[in-house]
């Protein structure tokens, strides 16, 4: 509980800041909206694909030492954020310093949480921690609007604060038996053999869905998810309000602290082929909302978002940690670096598509162009995750061949 209580302070003082990025480094620091992209961009390749080195720190320094340096690093970057305001290459690598923290925290902070726990109890735990996540998410940003543009120097200090008392919290955080990975190795071995995922036999992923990587339909869920955490700010307080910006992030982190605990365990039984199918058809639908534009359109296409992203990304995490007998930690990372990918590719094509459609005058088709990408790129995924099993077949078959007739015809 005191986990989880920390989670949701942390993304409560993370979004009273990050949301609105953007923003600042665009209209508080005048920077193009191609650099803001490419600056976004690399810190979200950071914050994601630092997982890795997380992990690997995990597993030499334990879970905990690994939260602790992880918040450390993160409270430098947010009480950085001050002298930032008068130097935006300040600005920039507080940025970044924050990324860095969060890509040494998460991976550590899952596996804290599942070290220990049977395969039945993954989902309700997981689905517990992003509910906590995402009640911060809910309250971060509507707290902040009255200050992120007129007080950011307050704003900032407190959020450092609020860091720096988390981490102390952290120091009082009990040792776990598998702190390095050694128990949730074997779990993860059993687990892996008792669902057969480890080498799956179904050479098709055309056929079967199912057998298509998590690490790659991560990359593609959250390269669509982030055109919608990136730009959404950029598309919503011009036509509406900080206020309501505020208040959507609000209500959709709500809609997942309440849905996602809820369906855990449905979402655990879900084939994962069907789950592919929900979330990409749901985040297509709901981007597409987004180009209507106004207060409906932005909230509607809000909630078909939020339903791609409760079923996308509890199910890749849970399926990962099926098919896999690495330790919880390493698990996590991973998915992280794919969450990186992702996340990266959506702030570089994004900053480009979104500049291109304000010079035309016409942003919502900049929506329209990620409901098609969130259609396309899964199925193009199946179609190349197919091609190369059946080369791969053809070669076996070839070398089995070569073999039977070398038995047969010996010199």
């Amino acid at each position: 509980m005191c986990l989880l209580g920390a989670s949701f302070l942390i993304t409560l003082g993370s979004f009273a800041v990050l949301p609105y990025m953007s923003v600042l480094l665009h209209e508080r620091f005048g920077l193009g909206l191609g650099v803001v992209g490419v600056v976004l961009a690399v810190a979200s390749l950071v914050q994601f694909s630092g997982g890795v080195v997380g992990a690997a720190l995990a597993a030499r320094i334990g879970l905990r030492a690994t939260m602790l340096v992880a918040l450390a690093v993160r409270t430098a970057g947010f009480a950085a954020f001050v002298p930032g305001l008068t130097r935006p290459l300040v600005a920039v690598g507080a940025l970044f310093l924050v990324s860095c923290g969060a890509a040494l925290y998460l991976p550590a902070n899952k596996a804290y949480l599942v070290a220990g726990c049977g395969h039945e109890r993954r989902p309700g735990l997981l689905a517990a921690s992003g509910s906590a996540f995402n009640a911060g998410i809910a309250l971060g940003p509507p707290a902040a609007a009255p200050f992120v543009l007129t007080s950011p120097a307050g704003l900032f200090t407190g959020v450092a604060v609020l860091f720096a008392l988390v981490g102390a919290g952290h120091a009082l955080l009990p040792g776990v038996a598998d702190e390095k990975g050694e128990e949730a190795a074997e779990g993860g071995a059993k687990v892996g053999a008792a669902s057969g995922h480890q080498d799956d036999p179904n050479p098709s992923g055309l056929s079967n869905p199912s057998a298509l990587p998590p690490f790659a339909l991560t990359v593609l869920a959250v390269y669509v998810f982030m055109f919608f955490q990136h730009y959404l700010a950029l598309y919503a307080v011009p036509r509406t309000s900080t206020a309501f910006y505020g208040t959507v992030l609000m209500g959709y982190a709500i809609l997942l602290v309440v849905a996602q605990p809820l369906s855990a365990r449905r979402l655990a039984a879900l084939p994962y082929a069907t789950a592919l199918r929900i979330g990409f058809g749901a985040m297509a639908v709901g981007t597409a909302v987004l180009a209507l534009g106004g207060r409906a359109g932005i909230a509607v296409g809000a909630v078909l978002l939020c339903l791609g992203e409760i079923v996308l990304f509890l199910k890749n995490d849970l399926e990962a940690l099926d098919r896999s007998s690495a330790p919880a930690a390493t698990v996590f990372g991973r998915q992280r670096l794919a969450a990186g990918l992702g996340a990266f590719a959506a702030a570089v094509v994004g900053g480009q598509l979104y500049g291109a459609a304000e010079r035309a005058s016409a942003v919502p088709v900049f929506w329209l162009l990620v409901s098609a990408q969130a259609v396309a790129l899964p199925a193009l995924l199946v179609v190349c995750v197919a091609g190369t099993r059946r080369r791969a077949r053809a070669r076996a078959r070839r070398r089995a061949g070569g073999e039977l007739v070398g038995a047969r015809h010996p010199r």
